[in-house]
């Protein structure tokens, strides 16, 4: 069931907005090729390469899945022995399992070593400092009154989401469906459908409100008061108040199996389990430094923490009574942090500094750090619904340890307020105009 059934429209396109819509519709590249030219193209790439067609349309991960082009390319690559014989093992374990862990592989190593390009272009008309990328998709906003949804690759404008009103977006994320943000004192749903629909919750529901996260069919909204509130999509009210913390609840984190993890700027984290009796577990302290960006792992079950100090901490949830590491990867704040979905050994966190690092998640050392080069290529222009982008391309330099950050231009190292991370890539935002996609490839 979508949130749309429940909720009245506020807003409907025209009529002859839609008929325009409906008769400029055309078939995408993935309906258009047929099935055989589909097998002839995907026969020339890689297994990272074909896992990155498989997420692109159903059609084209039916036509990878049915061809056991996986497997074949697997084969390829790890199982066959100087006879031109399979390693009989193949079968003792998934294809799916396998080909993940070789992907996890070539993109650490793509992080911590590989050549790096930034692409770059003005987005939005003022400085935006949110980001989240899901399927090769990115959706950027907070700053003007409209959400923009990127391709990641052809960096071009996929779709506009407007606010309804004068009140300011504070949060949002994305599906396959729909676009959730925390706007002012309510949530608003944007409806990704072609007869464009936004429905709110009623105002004043979240006084104060800081942070959101969402999984269907709840959202969790942390506010000022050390209190998150449980928020149904469905029926749009408030389900439960948590009282989390003492101070303001500044980040969160919310898995599918609904295990809740806040963190305060007074440097305290807090766990609860909304599908339980919703008690609260201190988890630990940062002490004097507040807790700025929190991200959980579903597969480890660990919780990194990103202070205003510019240290990370490591739990595992299965063991909440000591933090199994910290880190200090910077001297300042750290905004954001990040890893690829199913990735158990990279983390990606950015900062007030401009550093782009990657921590390895068990250890927590750092093993890469990179910024931009001072040089900048000029790509091309794309003609966008709200004017002309230029597309820029400026390389990547990577640190070392003892490299003195502060002697480094500005230009090359603007503040990172958000990032999100994809296969072999980074998406950056730094609360200018510009987005930035940082791709590494081997």
């Amino acid at each position: 069931m979508d949130p749309s059934a429940a909720a009245p429209k506020l807003r409907q396109p025209s009529t002859a907005a839609t008929a325009t819509v409906k008769s400029k519709k055309k078939k995408t590249t993935s309906e258009a090729l047929s099935h055989d030219v589909l097998c002839i193209i995907f026969s020339f790439l890689d297994l990272v390469q074909l896992i990155r067609c498989s997420a692109v349309s159903t059609s084209w991960s039916k036509a990878v899945n049915k061809l056991k082009l996986h497997q074949t390319e697997y084969f390829k690559q790890q199982h066959s022995n100087p006879n031109g014989l399979i390693d009989a093992s193949f079968s003792q374990r998934s294809l799916s399992e396998q080909a993940e862990q070789l992907a996890m592989e070539q993109h650490r190593l793509a992080l911590q070593r590989a050549p790096a390009n930034v692409i770059q272009w003005k987005g939005h008309s003022v400085g935006v400092n949110q980001c989240r990328m899901k399927m090769g998709k990115v959706l950027t906003g907070v700053g003007d009154k409209v959400m923009r949804l990127w391709s990641a690759e052809s960096c071009k404008c996929l779709d506009e989401y407007f606010l309804v009103d004068k009140a300011p977006l504070i949060d949002f994320d994305f599906d396959e469906g729909k676009v959730v943000g925390l706007v002012g004192t309510r949530i608003c749903i944007w409806n990704r459908t072609e007869a464009r629909n936004v429905f709110s919750s009623r105002e004043n529901l979240f006084t104060k409100a800081l942070c959101m996260r969402y999984v269907d069919p709840e959202a969790v909204i942390g506010c000022e008061d050390g209190k998150v509130r449980v928020f149904d999509l469905y029926s749009r009210k408030c389900t439960q108040i948590i009282k989390m913390h003492q101070g303001p609840v500044s980040c969160l984190a919310f898995s599918d199996d609904q295990l809740l993890v806040s963190g305060s700027s007074l440097g305290t984290l807090s766990l609860s389990d909304l599908s339980s009796d919703q008690r609260v577990v201190l988890l630990g302290s940062t002490y004097s430094a507040g807790v700025k960006t929190l991200c959980f792992n579903p597969n480890s079950y660990m919780v990194f923490a990103g202070s205003t100090a510019g240290s990370v901490s490591c739990w595992d949830l299965r063991n909440t009574t000591r933090t199994l590491w910290e880190t200090r990867v910077s001297p300042n704040v750290i905004y954001s942090m990040h890893h690829l979905m199913n990735d158990t050994s990279t983390l990606v966190v950015g900062g007030i500094d401009g550093v782009l690092r990657t921590v390895d998640q068990v250890t927590g050392e750092v093993i890469s750090r990179c910024i931009m080069d001072d040089s900048t290529t000029a790509l091309h222009r794309s003609t966008e619904r709200f004017g002309t982008v230029q597309i820029e391309r400026r390389k990547v330099k990577s640190l070392s340890e003892d490299d003195r950050i502060d002697l480094m231009p500005r230009t090359s190292k603007p503040q990172i307020t958000c990032l999100a991370v994809g296969m072999e890539k980074v998406v950056t935002t730094h609360n200018d105009k510009y987005i930035r996609v940082w791709k590494f490839r081997k």
